[in-house]
C-alpha cells in the first residue's frame, strides 16, 4: 500500500479539486485495471473534499483536544496564587476565581499552584472525526471546532485510522488530501508519506510557498513532485515556477491549463476528470506521472 499525500503551499491552489480528481482516475476501471484506494481529507479546519465525493456519514467520533482548567466554586478560597502564576491572564478574580477557557492553554501551573487543590484539568471537547463511503471508496475526514488547538493531532488520527482501513481492505494506496500552508497540520499530514504531489499556481506568492512545502518535503526526506494549475492565465511566471522545480530537484509533471469546465464540475459535484476536456486530459497526464513515481 503507498501513501500520497496532495499538498500546497498556499490555499486556492486548486489542490481539492486536483486529489478529487486522482480518487476517480485512480478507482475508474478503463481496461488499465482500477485501485483499491481509501481516502483522507487531512484538512480539519476546512475539511471540503467530500463536497465533490458526495460521502455518505458510517460513523461519528468525538475528539478530545487539550484540558481547560476549571475551578470548584465550593473549595476555591479566592487566594489568588492561581491568578499570579497564569502568564496567559486567563484567571479572572472575584469572590470565587474563574478561569477563562478561551484564554486558557491548559498548561496546569494554576492547578499544580492551588493550596486546596480546587483546580482541575478537563479534557475539551475539541471536535469530531467522521468515518464515510463513496462512490470512490472509504473517506476519513474531521471537524476541529473554531478556537481549538491540536490540529496536528486530529489530523494525525484521521490518517491513522484511514491506514488502518487500507490495510484491513488491502487497499492499493491511501491518498490524503493535506491542509494548506506548512504548519503543524502539514507536517502530520507527510509523516509516512510515499510520495508528495505539490499543487501550485502561476503567481509570486504561488512560487515563493512551493519553495517552502517543497523545504519541508525535503527535511522530513518525502519525495515531492509538483503539479502547475492555470498555467496558461501567466506563462511568465509559469515558467518561473518550472525553472524553481529544476533548481530544487522536483519534477514539474504537469501544467494545468484554465478552464470553465472546473467550475462547472464542481458546481455538480463530481471530479472534473468525470467529464473530459482539457484539464481532464492533462491530469491523466500528470497520473501517469505519479503512478510510475508511486
Amino acid at each position: 500500500m503507498k501513501q500520497l499525500v496532495i499538498l500546497s503551499g498556499k490555499g486556492g491552489t486548486g489542490k481539492t479539486t486536483v486529489a478529487a480528481a486522482l480518487v476517480h482516475l485512480a478507482t475508474r476501471n478503463d481496461g488499465a485495471g482500477s485501485r483499491r484506494v481509501v481516502i483522507a481529507d487531512a484538512d480539519v479546519d476546512a475539511a471540503n473534499l467530500g463536497l465533490v465525493l458526495a460521502p455518505r456519514t458510517e460513523k461519528v467520533h468525538d475528539f478530545t483536544g487539550g484540558s481547560v482548567a476549571v475551578v470548584d466554586p465550593a473549595l476555591c478560597i479566592a487566594c489568588g496564587r492561581c491568578a499570579e502564576v497564569c502568564r496567559y491572564e486567563a484567571v479572572r478574580e472575584g469572590d470565587v476565581f474563574t478561569v477563562d477557557p478561551i484564554a486558557c492553554e491548559g498548561c496546569g501551573a494554576c492547578s499544580y499552584e492551588c493550596p486546596v487543590s480546587a483546580i482541575a484539568m478537563q479534557p475539551q471537547h475539541a471536535g469530531q472525526w467522521f468515518e464515510a463511503t463513496t462512490r470512490y471508496g472509504p473517506l476519513y475526514h474531521a471537524h476541529l471546532f473554531a478556537g481549538q488547538e491540536n490540529s496536528g493531532k486530529l489530523v494525525t488520527l484521521v490518517k491513522q485510522m484511514a491506514r488502518l482501513r487500507a490495510f484491513d481492505e488491502d487497499a492499493d494506496l491511501l491518498l490524503v488530501d493535506g491542509p494548506p500552508g506548512t504548519g503543524c497540520p502539514v507536517i502530520a499530514t507527510l509523516s509516512g508519506a510515499d510520495q508528495a504531489l505539490i499543487v501550485t499556481e502561476p503567481t509570486v506568492s504561488g512560487a515563493h510557498d512551493l519553495e517552502r512545502i517543497l523545504g519541508l518535503c525535503a527535511h522530513f526526506q518525502v519525495p515531492a513532485v509538483v503539479l502547475l494549475n492555470k498555467a496558461d492565465l501567466s506563462p511568465t511566471q509559469a515558467d518561473a515556477v518550472a525553472a524553481s522545480c529544476a533548481a530544487l530537484g522536483a519534477a514539474l509533471i504537469g501544467r494545468l491549463p484554465y478552464d470553465p469546465a472546473v467550475t462547472e464540475a464542481m458546481v455538480r459535484g463530481e471530479p472534473v476528470t468525470a467529464s473530459g476536456g482539457p484539464v481532464a486530459s492533462a491530469l491523466e497526464h500528470a497520473w501517469e506521472a505519479l503512478q510510475a513515481a508511486l
